[in-house]
């Protein structure tokens, strides 16, 4: 029999070795489940671990998938080291996509390239915008910010169907729910030609090392984790409470809408019903695997958005249900949940424990023997 038994102190190996793990045990479930399937589990796992790597162009649509998912996943990071529990960043990325798309849309023939920063912003704005409401009814009514961010995702995704089915519903489109082309001046700039590759990929790496400064070399971002993980001792230090529940979710919205501007300015190029893409949900499995910390969360990014093309090759190459995709984040995430009992805990067998426990018994008695002898000896004589 196993048991768990307490650690003196948290270990610090298995906080970096936890992630790995959880990823080990995920692809050995991933095998049974594809083997379960009637599907050889050698070309499944190469489907999501060595397709997506194994050209130039694969590792671009790679990082395609990666940067949304790293970008709200810095903003989330944020919230959730300030223990400010965002779970709707996928409605602030869809109210983000929504703010762009506007602004892309009074773009016309005439319109110069500044068009692309105005787009960006206006994509970070509403994200904030929208994240705002969550932070002022949290902090006038004291509203639980899980339940409130979570239900305007469904606000936000009903608004952008709305949109596409209504005012902003392309004229010449068939009559398919969808806005017209944005056109050519508002595209994303990119990295390399014949690439799919924007500058997004940029601004993600700027923002890894802007979040890492801010963390760890500023006093408002110490204030932030003070605030998160001891609250009277920040109220004590005079971090205001308030202000941390602003900050964390106008940055976490920020960087949500602007990952939503980018996706709709980039890739789609136009806006649709199938802008909301489970980014946002997926985000923080992206936060928590690479453990809140910027550098982190690059390489969870990069897992996170291989299960990604994995799904959509299984589906076409193995005839499999593109929600596999959802199996493997599921199973990573609760993999990792339970990895991380063996940061505060360790496994013992009951066995060996009770073998110590009479060892010591043995050895108390026979140790206290000699000074009991004497006395019995003394008394007889007498």
């Amino acid at each position: 029999m196993l048991k768990l038994e307490p650690r003196p102190e948290l270990s610090r190996f298995w906080t970096f070795a936890s992630p790995i793990l959880a990823l080990l045990i995920t692809v050995l479930i991933g095998v049974a489940l594809f083997a379960a399937l009637g599907k050889d589990p050698v070309k499944g796992l190469l489907v999501f671990f060595y397709e997506p790597i194994k050209s130039g162009y694969a590792i671009g649509e790679l990082t395609i998938k990666a940067t949304p998912l790293l970008i709200i996943a810095l903003g989330l990071a944020v919230c959730f080291r300030s223990n400010v529990w965002n779970i709707g960043a996928e409605g602030q990325f869809v109210f983000g996509a929504i703010a762009a798309g506007g602004v892309a849309l009074m773009a016309d023939k005439t319109t110069g390239s500044w068009i692309v920063v105005a787009i960006l912003v206006a994509g970070t704005v509403g994200g904030m915008v929208w994240a705002g409401i969550v932070a002022f009814l949290r902090d006038r009514f004291n509203a639980n910010e899980i339940l409130v961010s979570l239900m305007l995702v469904y606000v936000a995704t009903l608004l952008l169907g709305y949109m596409v089915f209504g005012p902003w519903k392309d004229p010449q489109g068939y009559n398919f729910p969808q806005s017209k082309t944005f056109e050519a001046v508002t595209q994303i700039p990119r990295l390399f030609k014949g690439s799919r590759v924007s500058i997004g990929l940029i601004i993600a790496l700027l923002g890894v090392g802007a979040l890492w400064v801010f963390l760890f070399r500023t006093r408002a971002g110490f204030a932030q984790q003070v605030g998160g993980l001891a609250p009277a001792a920040a109220r004590y230090a005079g971090f205001s409470a308030r202000r941390a529940i602003w900050i964390a979710l106008l940055a976490s919205g920020g960087a949500a809408g602007l990952a939503g501007a980018l996706e709709v300015a980039g890739p789609l190029g136009q806006l649709t019903p199938y802008v909301p893409a489970g980014y946002g949900f997926a985000a923080i499995i992206v936060a928590f695997v690479g453990r809140l910390h910027p550098v982190g969360m690059v390489f969870s990014a990069i897992l996170m958005s291989m299960f990604y093309i994995g799904g959509e090759l299984a589906q076409s190459r193995l005839g499999l249900p593109k929600s596999l995709t959802g199996v493997f984040q599921g199973l990573l995430l609760f993999t990792l949940l339970a990895c991380d009992t063996l940061i505060a805990y360790r496994i013992r067998r009951k066995a060996a424990a009770k073998a110590v426990a009479s060892t010591m018994t043995t050895s108390s008695l026979q140790a206290s023997t000699p000074l009991t002898a004497p006395i019995v000896r003394s008394t007889e004589s007498t």
